[in-house]
């Protein structure tokens, strides 16, 4: 019997698909301000029939040329003309489609020319990696010393610290240990001072030798009390050096302004440029969400190319291009004013509960979760999810993202009103006001806590603590 036959088989199922406007529907609803402006710039490289609104041109030709569109519109499937948010739950889809950035329409992507980024024309900030190298490059060493140098170079976290052995520098190119102890000798000499320490210790003491060689008392205390000048005991040290307590504060005052972290000053962060989607404004004693796309290109329909659709203007091929491009551009207008609606309702709803944090302040931001505004709204989840994803809102309190407004409520009879980030707020205001010399306890924290009705355990708190980076309350003491 041959089992390798080919059979036929038929088999019903069903399958929701997305066709490319509803990829580009739901694209086009995560992006920021920003991103949404670089889009729609591209969009008019790539498609004839998109032309940009001047502030000197009629508006009339515009995208909201209502008997044009409902014309074409028409010539779309009906699929894409109808509200995909009413029609699709696309949760399952969000992992495939959903990716940072919009997806780039086909045409796009064929027409697209391959150049270099402007931004290769521009100096980049140097890395430590970069500042250690140009300095190596200008020592004097043997070239072997040179490549085990390099090595520990390679071998530092974004902190400055060589994270290696001296024997695993060794093995990794066959150096001998005094090449190695050369090597590393040299670059601890370079700048920062502090950089390709092997410990906080070490660091620290390779500060000291340059910017305070003579304080040998300040070695003393790095070297052999460090840990006791973490907890801030003072006396201890002092005790322990049989040293006056001043001259042992006057030392750890020379200490403090070392760098524990000597080479993140080259590794950081750049930071990244915000602009508002959308602002938060009280007009007439109501709170009002509206949306910032002053500079935004405003988009209208090239009139040269619509004569091309008459049937006498172009042949067919032409006519069908041309359709397919009005049909494209059409489907993007309809688009970024589907977002542009999406995010206003999101956010008419986050006004309707954090109303109280735009008068008052942080501490009276609500719980709100994300599932009860989709259910308002009338939307995914997902949706309300990606229309607040990387967008941010100008509030008389500040800029904030519009993620920061969902937080899940606490326990208690009070705790049901109360945010997490609120309640995170509240213990840091506890372990500021607290008496330094005896600090509040999470067993405390808790206790407090529970008077005021919030009901939290001790775990919780000492949860929220560490996500505030608070030190445990041993090391806040400060003995007198």
């Amino acid at each position: 019997m041959n089992y390798l036959a080919p059979k036929l088989n038929l088999r019903v199922a069903q399958k929701q698909i997305l066709t490319p406007g509803l990829v580009q529907m739901v694209s086009v609803l995560a992006l920021n301000r920003l991103e949404l402006r670089e889009m729609i710039n591209q969009e008019i490289m790539a498609n004839p029939v998109l032309d940009e609104v001047n502030e000197d041109q009629n508006t009339s030709e515009s995208y909201t040329d209502e008997t044009f569109l409902k014309a074409e519109t028409e010539k779309v499937p009906e699929k894409e003309a109808a509200n995909p948010f009413d029609e699709f739950d696309f949760g399952s889809f969000f992992t495939r489609y959903l990716d940072t950035g919009a997806e780039r329409t086909a045409s796009s992507e064929s027409e697209e020319i391959e150049r270099p980024s402007f931004e290769k024309f521009l100096s980049s900030p140097s890395s430590l990696a970069d500042h250690l190298t140009w300095q190596l490059s200008m020592s004097i060493c043997t070239e072997t010393v040179r490549k085990a140098a390099e090595s520990i170079i390679g071998n530092l976290d974004e902190n400055g610290y060589l994270t290696a052995t001296l024997e695993e520098v060794a093995q990794s190119g066959e150096f001998t240990p005094d090449d190695v102890e050369e090597a590393l000798t040299m670059v601890q000499e370079f700048d920062p001072p502090g950089v390709a320490a092997r410990d906080l210790t070490e660091c620290l003491l390779l500060q000291l030798k340059v910017a305070d060689p003579q304080n040998t008392l300040a070695q003393q205390i790095i070297s052999e009390h460090l840990k006791l000048l973490q907890n801030n005991q003072m006396k201890d040290v002092a005790r322990a050096l049989n040293r006056p307590v001043e001259l042992v504060k006057r030392a750890v005052d020379v200490i403090k302004k070392l760098d524990p972290k000597p080479g993140l000053r080259y590794n950081k962060i750049e930071a990244r440029l915000v602009e508002p989607d959308v602002q938060f404004r009280k007009v007439d004693g109501e709170w009002q969400a509206l949306m910032n796309d002053d500079d935004l290109p405003q988009l209208r329909l090239n009139s040269t190319y619509r004569r091309l659709l008459s049937r006498d203007a172009a042949d067919r091929d032409v006519r069908n291009y041309v359709k397919e491009r009005f049909t494209a551009a059409i489907q993007l207008m309809k688009n970024i004013e589907q977002r542009k609606h999406t995010i206003q309702r999101v956010c008419q709803s986050i006004l309707r509960r954090q109303g109280d944090f735009l008068d008052y302040g942080a501490d009276h931001l609500k719980p709100m979760m994300i599932k009860e505004v989709a259910e308002e709204v009338g939307v995914h989840p997902s949706t309300v999810s990606r229309a607040v994803a990387n967008k941010y809102v100008h509030t008389p309190q500040g800029v904030f993202e519009l993620r920061y407004f969902f937080s899940e409520s606490v326990n208690g009879p009070q705790g049901s009103e109360m945010s997490l980030l609120s309640l995170k707020r509240r213990v840091k205001k506890m372990i500021e006001e607290e008496n330094a010399s005896q600090p509040l306890t999470d067993e405390q924290i808790t206790k407090k806590l529970s008077d005021e009705g919030i009901l939290v355990t001790r775990r919780t708190v000492a949860k929220y603590r560490e996500d505030l980076r608070i030190p445990s309350t041993h090391r806040r003491r400060v003995k007198s």
